[in-house]
């Protein structure tokens, strides 16, 4: 990698450090503060199921993470029967 010389073409520039200083706290604070969002693909559930799916996912996150509870989001994606294959047959006709 080549780094711009400073006024005294000696060495990289302030500015450049200073960038690249920001660039990198900017980097490990997203890391830290990402949201982290699941997403599920099933079929149909009754939506007490749903609610405890949610629940043990978001408190799973908050576990391993370390992370308020807040900033979990769980989206759940339902797909019918009739839109689903598995095995060379639509799930419908199993």
């Amino acid at each position: 990698m080549v780094r711009p010389a400073n006024h005294d073409g000696l060495g990289p520039s302030r500015s450049t450090d200073r960038k690249r200083g920001t660039r990198d706290r900017n980097r490990v604070r997203s890391r830290e503060t990402a949201m982290p969002i699941v997403t599920v693909q099933q079929g149909p559930r009754d939506v007490e199921l749903k609610r405890d799916l949610v629940r043990r996912i978001t408190d799973a996150f908050v576990d391993a993470y370390k992370i308020p509870a807040e900033t979990v989001q769980v989206w759940i994606q339902e797909t019918p029967p009739d839109s689903w294959g598995a095995a060379g047959t639509l799930t419908i006709d199993r």
